[in-house]
């Protein structure tokens, strides 16, 4: 029985998605990161333990930014007003919250020229550890791909267009987390 051919298509998408999956996750995690201006991001991802489990803030409260330096949250059940409290002040956003028995507001205090440059080597660590994952989905589908010429269920044209459109994705893919950091470092050190 001859080998099955090897779908390099099935393989490329694979890659993207995986790829794809790294650019998402940086994309998530940066928008919890504090740039010096209030905004919603900071605060969503929070868990929240409400009605018996961990919930995210985004889930059980309305978020909104009134101006630069101030988070308002109103919880759709005033009955769990002070779960969230709770979950703000346990979080690792480092301020406390202030009730009004309606509505929780969170004062954001301007970051030191310290602070932000350590948020900016934060940001790269994590941009980083998301090439580290590209790179290791560019390797492993590259493996396959070596395995499928081995096993001669690719031609040599096929694995070399392959090869291009797997690292043409990288560099794509590369770009945006580069692009993620630039942003991200701007918004941080601006004043």
């Amino acid at each position: 029985m001859p080998p099955v051919p090897f779908n390099t298509d099935a393989v490329l998408k694979e890659v993207r998605e995986k790829m794809q999956k790294a650019v998402d996750y940086l994309d998530a995690e940066l928008k919890g990161i504090r740039t010096g201006r209030a905004t919603p991001g900071l605060v969503e991802h929070i868990r929240v333990e409400v009605y018996g489990s961990g919930q995210p803030l985004k889930n059980v409260a309305q978020i909104s930014t009134p101006d630069a330096r101030t988070i308002a949250i109103k919880p759709f059940d005033g009955s769990t007003l002070k779960d969230i409290e709770r979950g703000i002040a346990a979080s690792d956003l480092g301020v406390m919250p202030n009730s009004d028995g309606k509505t929780i507001r969170i004062n954001l205090p301007p970051l030191t020229e310290e602070r932000r440059k350590q948020l900016v080597a934060h940001v790269k660590s994590i941009c980083e550890q998301q090439r580290v994952q590209l790179r290791n989905a560019r390797r492993d589908y590259l493996k396959k791909v070596e395995a499928a010429l081995a096993e001669k269920t690719v031609t040599e044209d096929a694995r070399t267009k392959f090869d291009k459109q797997v690292n043409d994705l990288h560099k794509d893919m590369e770009k945006r987390i580069d692009d993620l950091f630039k942003k991200k470092s701007e918004e941080i050190m601006q004043i």
